[in-house]
């Protein structure tokens, strides 16, 4: 099977290491990529946003697959192009996408399913935002209704600051603060079947303790040993089916991955957001502990053959992943750091925002620089393996978090984000 990866960072560069593991992949393809994905797939140029471009290369490589990571160039139909080409697509249409692309979309969708959510307001104006945040109260929660590169939404008891981010949004969502630990459940969907991958939790603040400003991410674990019982049966029943089923019935079938962030709250489950795509870092540890190939899976979603595939199966065990941050993220984060590490962890090292400078050295380009990644017989062990990678690479003015799944949440597992440290995009 020939597969083409669109995307640059390490969501990308994990999948990219899941797919060369597999024996079915016999040509592996990566647009536009980085340094990391390049050791792994024959990286190509094109603008991902860009649906005839796109399309252009897939018909080049004679692509069997095309699998879109990122969640711009979903929402700018780029898989519509893809698929009109007759080439068969992993990720939802511009239609489908929407359910990321607009959050009051994304209401409206949970709304028609009966899927249960966060009260709220959609609001256009300043006197709407202020009456929704009045009627709301503190803490505000103000989402940007549209992409925002992660850094949509604001969580602050501070009036004035919940009113400026709205201003500056134009069209938001405005809805009631969600108290409880988080979840993020990932589920393949083909149009009319969707199939979980693990849970697992992420840590959105800058700073040990959830402290500080949100973030596209800074660590991620897998398992949740402290999840209910009958957690994803419940969560596939009541938010991921009437998602897909709803979806389907407005006749934008959804055919990729469906990202649910939930809040599990003392009056049960509730969905923070739908994102239309693999989340960043969830995806790193994740796909570490799925033992089922990848491409096949990926295939059986993008031409509607997911009812037929086999349960899957998972490595035993646990992973952990902590993110080297660059000097000054996630506000102005400096570029062209020498990166540099032992080549006895390359297999642990998930690239994200890096390239090669002229004289072809890794260097840092953007905010989230790479993963370090860690496998072991349990959370703890897990850690503790990511830590020990961390730890050999060397970039200036490189951070990292230092309590990534330590401590204990509310629910009794190890720590994560609660609903105020997501920053959705």
């Amino acid at each position: 099977m020939r597969i083409l990866v669109i995307g640059t960072g390490g969501r990308e560069h994990a999948i990219v290491r899941a797919l060369s593991l597999d024996p079915s992949v016999t040509e592996l393809h990566a647009a536009p990529g980085n340094p990391g994905i390049a050791k792994l797939a024959r990286l190509h140029f094109v603008e991902p946003n860009d649906p005839a471009d796109v399309t252009r290369l897939a018909r080049k490589l004679r692509a069997d697959l095309v699998v879109i990571g990122p969640e711009a160039p979903l929402v700018a139909g780029v898989a519509d192009a893809v698929r009109e080409a007759g080439i068969d697509v992993f990720g939802p249409d511009a239609g489908a996408a929407r359910i990321e692309g607009s959050k009051a979309y994304s209401k409206e969708i949970m709304a028609a399913a009966g899927i249960p959510t966060a009260r709220s307001r959609t609001a256009t104006t300043a006197g709407e935002a202020g009456a929704a945040l009045a009627e709301f109260g503190p803490p505000y929660v103000v989402k940007d209704d549209a992409l925002a590169a992660g850094k949509g939404v604001v969580v602050t008891s501070d009036l004035a600051a919940a009113k400026a981010h709205a201003a500056a949004c134009g069209t938001v969502v405005i809805e009631e603060y969600l108290d409880g630990p988080e979840v993020s459940l990932f589920a393949l969907a083909d149009g009319t079947t969707a199939v979980p991958l693990l849970p697992a939790q992420d840590f959105k603040r800058a700073g040990d303790g959830d402290t500080g400003p949100n973030t596209g991410g800074m660590g991620a674990y897998c398992p949740l040993p402290w999840a209910p019982d009958g957690l994803v049966d419940e969560v596939m029943a009541a938010v991921v089916q009437p998602a897909i089923d709803e979806l389907a019935r407005r006749g934008t079938p959804y055919k990729g991955l469906l990202y649910a962030g939930l809040a599990l709250t003392g009056k049960g489950v509730r969905v923070v957001e739908f994102n239309a795509r693999f989340g960043d870092p969830e995806t790193q540890v994740v796909l570490d502990r799925l033992a089922t190939p990848l491409a096949g899976l990926l295939r059986a979603a993008a031409t509607g053959g997911l009812a037929s595939v086999p349960a899957l199966s998972w490595h035993p065990g646990a992973a952990v992943t902590v993110v080297l941050a660059a000097e000054g993220y996630p506000d102005k984060p400096a570029k062209g750091d020498k990166i540099v590490y032992p080549e006895r962890i390359e297999r642990s090292v998930l690239q994200a925002g890096t390239s090669h400078d002229a004289q072809g050295r890794l260097v840092s380009s953007g905010g989230r620089v790479l993963n370090a990644l860690g496998s072991g017989s349990d959370v703890s062990a897990a850690r503790a393996a990511a830590y020990e990678v961390i730890a050999q690479v060397e970039m200036r003015g490189g951070w990292y978090r230092r309590d990534i799944a330590a401590g204990k949440d509310p629910s009794g597992g190890y720590g994560g984000s609660s609903p105020r440290d997501r920053s959705t995009a």
